[in-house]
């Protein structure tokens, strides 16, 4: 309407180039107004309104164009000061465009400089509300905070989005995947990231060759070694480095010293890398072999390199060269922190050196739970266990708290020191700390349980681990053998084959439980799966093999493996020694003992007991004196109990009781039950009475519930018809509630184990059994044979004692073989005592009427009859 009626009366014109001509009439808003009529009047106030909001709107641009810019500054002050709270706050504060890209990149770094995820998605939700542009910097700047803040999702979801082709960015993600043992999304990022053209650098290589080496895709890291030399990286350090990581991982060693040898400017990194390598792949001399070149080639030692060469002391027991590495550090003034420390102190603990290790330990200021944990496993492989219990007081008095190594360690001190009640302390520690869901923990005190002879605890901890390794399997099944329960070791083995692939280790933890039942069928079956999978080369596995078919009575298919054992060690030559004492074929075990020490194979203490127990067995007394007399002054071995008793047994059963006695009275360490049982022995073998009771009382002083002795004694007054003193045997057993151990004896056919107990008629065939036992008495009696009455042990008349004597366990166990097994098959009986003299004569009759070879294994030693004769000739 105003424009319409008065077109004239206002008119607005740009300032005049004369300044004289304006200077009074110029208005400041930099605005000419002419001079209006009085018309305009009515219009005034309007006018000079509409002139004030346009100077105050001029005035608020310049002032918040100034406002943006302080905020802007503001911020980054912040960021630069570390104060991410204020940072964010104005950042949250802010309207949209107010702030600059570069001010949201210096907060997000920020955040994942501080791991803040919480203020990072913050940030995040301002960029996203204020529709800032992300695909660029801020993009990768995001991605970045949430990697390094540890949401990985949230920065692939981010990352997806951009059309960045940056190489940064896809190492990162990469790198990032492979932290979190993601290997397989890795791997496809870097296939996608090959898809799209984007050229990849040094680093992509090595966070791909990581996640190819954690997966054992060696193939796919063979094509990416060709695949860089391709692109030229054949002598980039950096890949180089990580290309030998690779193969060692994956136990190419010769194919990672191939790439060593090919770096034309090895760095100190690449000498580090490839002395690490060795170290952690067993190969702790080759290690110390690439220090030696490294130094000739004048290459500058750094820390990680004295750290690599001590773990190859460590586990070479390289002390000499430890202690100079010690030596170096301190006098080059290397800067030597507290993982340096650590490792000198486990150089010297794994070198046997505990007193220096004592020392660097007591001089560290600072200790962590690594150097705690490595004085306890020292004291612990010392044999010192009772220290090293009490220094994991002393840890925990200083407030440190214990790792599963330290635990683990602490387990192992109770195992060996056989401390149950301590072992069982620190299972309660575990349960309250909350470090029985480690599979590592639960396995140990597994080992722990089963070594300190508690297999019932030991299956608790089994019963209630969630997850079992091949580790978990091996440690019950081996407990078991150990602690001679061999038929829950076999039970446990059948469980396991249906849950779990046997290796190497429960094959050589399970042979020994058929050796103890001279189960022969299970173990066959046991060897058929060895040669299946080929276990035979894994001399653990061979050993116990040998072992098994030795106890099993089958010397002969023992030595035949024995004999294609590639390497055989001291195991595999003390075993065959001992097997054939046990089979008293004393001639073969000393030939075989000479030939071990021909090979060049030092013989120990454990050796010497097998070859001086073949010795006895075999009635060898003069071999066995020369044995006893070498092991002393050639092999400076300081004879233990075991070597006693041998030579005691050996004097007692060829008939020297006294020159026996003398030998114990002279003993230079406290004779105990068994070498007095020994002598015992031979007194019941020569009839000698009166020593026979002086023997006997020194044994009940040693073993008070050993029954075993006082049935000895019994024998030895039945034999001489001393019924009143059999009787009152009898009842000074009573009177000490003991009771006798009763005789078992088993045989295996067709798989299955069947058992017999003294007396018991219990058994499905026993009329059969008793039937045939009677048939083959009267063909005795016919033959001149006259039962041996006193064995029976009791004061009745003739009929009562050969019907007695019939009863016995081994001669029903022989019946039953006779009555299932087809014409001319061996008959292998076991049984838990010694075989008494009228079962043993009965056996002998049994293979000349029967035609058939029986393999009588008794707790002392085999006897192999045939045609009426024994291979024990007398010595057993």
């Amino acid at each position: 309407m105003l424009a319409t009626t008065s077109p004239n009366l206002l008119s607005v014109s740009p300032l005049p180039h004369n300044d004289n001509e304006t200077k009074s009439s110029r208005p400041s808003n930099g605005c000419f107004f002419s001079k209006p009529s009085s018309r305009t009047s009515v219009f005034s106030s309007n006018l000079d309104h509409s002139c004030a909001k346009f100077r105050v709107s001029a005035s608020v641009a310049i002032s918040t164009n100034s406002e943006v810019i302080d905020k802007n500054a503001k911020i980054s002050k912040y960021c630069e000061m570390g104060n991410l709270k204020n940072a964010v706050e104005l950042v949250y504060g802010s309207k949209k465009s107010e702030l600059d890209l570069e001010v949201y990149c210096s907060v997000l770094e920020l955040c994942a400089g501080l791991k803040s995820l919480q203020d990072g998605k913050r940030v995040h939700s301002v960029i996203c509300n204020n529709g800032a542009e992300v695909d660029g910097p801020l993009g990768a700047k995001l991605v970045f905070m949430f990697v390094k803040c540890g949401d990985l999702r949230e920065a692939r979801r981010v990352f997806d989005k951009l059309s960045n082709g940056k190489v940064f960015l896809w190492n990162l993600m990469i790198n990032e995947y492979a932290k979190v043992r993601n290997f397989r999304e890795g791997i496809h990022l870097f296939r996608k990231m090959q898809e799209l053209g984007i050229q990849a650098n040094s680093y992509t290589f090595s966070c791909i060759l990581k996640c190819f080496s954690s997966l054992g895709y060696v193939r796919e890291g063979e094509w990416v070694h060709g695949y860089l030399f391709k692109l030229g990286f054949g002598s980039d350090n950096t890949v180089g480095n990580s290309l030998m990581a690779f193969y060692f991982k994956n136990r190419r060693i010769e194919s990672a010293r191939k790439v060593f040898d090919e770096l034309s400017d090895r760095d100190v990194i690449s000498w580090n890398s490839m002395i690490s390598a060795y170290v952690s792949n067993g190969l702790a001399e080759k290690g110390v072999q690439i220090f030696r070149q490294m130094l000739s080639f004048g290459v500058d030692v750094d820390l990680a390199t004295v750290i690599n060469v001590l773990m190859a002391c460590s586990d070479g027991g390289n002390l000499s060269l430890g202690r100079a590495l010690h030596s170096y550090a301190i006098k080059t003034c290397l800067d030597m922190d507290i993982m340096f420390y650590n490792n000198v102190l486990d150089m010297y603990s794994k070198c046997g050196d505990l007193s220096s290790a004592t020392q660097v330990f007591g001089k560290m200021g600072q200790r962590s739970v690594v150097s705690w944990t490595s004085m306890i496993a020292g004291y612990v492989r010392e044999g010192l266990s009772d220290e090293a219990i009490e220094l994991f007081s002393e840890m925990e008095r200083n407030g440190v708290s214990p790792d599963v190594y330290t635990i683990t360690s602490i387990l192992h001190a109770c195992a060996c020191n056989g401390s149950l009640k301590k072992g069982r302390d620190m299972h309660k520690y575990i349960r309250e700390h909350g470090m029985d869901s480690s599979l590592f923990v639960c396995n140990t005190l597994m080992d722990m349980y089963a070594k300190c002879g508690s297999m019932e605890d030991a299956h608790s901890v089994f019963s209630n681990m969630p997850v079992m390794d091949i580790v978990s399997w091996n440690t019950m099944i081996g407990g078991y053998s150990k602690n001679c329960l061999p038929n829950e070791a076999l039970k446990l083995f059948s469980e396991m084959q249906q849950k779990s692939k046997p290796d190497g280790m429960t094959i050589a933890s399970v042979l020994p439980a058929c050796a103890s039942l001279a189960a022969l069928n299970r173990g066959q079956e046991i060897h058929g799966h060895i040669l299946r999978n080929g276990y035979f080369s894994d001399r653990y596995v061979a050993n116990a093999l040998v072992d098994m078919y030795v106890k099993c009575g089958v010397l002969v298919l023992a030595r035949l493996l024995f004999d294609i054992i590639p390497i055989k060690d001291l195991i595999s030559w003390t075993v065959i020694v001992a097997g054939y004492g046990m089979h008293g074929f004393g001639r073969e075990a000393i030939t075989a003992f000479n030939e071990m020490r021909k090979s060049g194979i030092k013989p120990d203490s454990v050796s010497f007991i097998s070859i001086l127990y073949a010795c006895s067995h075999s009635g060898l007394l003069d071999e066995a004196w020369r044995f006893f007399d070498s092991m002393r002054n050639d092999y400076s071995i300081v004879p233990k109990l075991e070597h006693y008793a041998c030579m005691v047994d050996l004097l007692a059963r060829t008939g020297n009781l006294t020159k026996a006695y003398k030998f114990i009275n002279k003993m230079p360490i406290e004779p105990d039950a068994t070498i007095w049982g020994s002598l015992l022995c031979g007194c019941r073998i020569h009839h000698d009475v009166k020593l026979a009771e002086k023997v006997a009382e020194r044994v009940f002083e040693l073993e008070p519930e050993n029954t075993g002795y006082y049935v000895l004694l019994a024998n030895i007054y039945a034999e001489a018809e001393k019924w009143e003193e059999v009787k009152k045997l009898r009842e000074r057993i009573g009177r000490q509630g003991l009771k006798k151990n009763p005789g078992c004896s088993w045989i295996e056919i067709k798989g299955k184990v069947q058992i017999f107990v003294a007396g018991n008629s219990s058994h499905p065939q026993a009329t059969k059994i008793e039937s045939l036992l009677k048939r083959l008495r009267l063909k005795m009696k016919e033959e001149g044979y006259s039962p041996k009455m006193q064995y029976a042990l009791i004061n009745a008349d003739e009929m009562e004692k050969e019907v007695a004597l019939c009863g016995h366990s081994e001669k029903l166990a022989i019946a039953f073989g006779i009555l299932n097994l087809p014409p001319g098959k061996t008959i292998r009986v076991t049984k838990n005592l010694r075989v008494c003299s009228d079962c043993h004569e009965m056996a002998k009759f049994i293979s000349k009427t029967s035609r058939r070879e029986i393999v009588l294994r008794d707790s002392n030693r085999f006897h192999h009859m045939k045609d009426g004769s024994c291979s024990c000739r007398g010595f057993w």
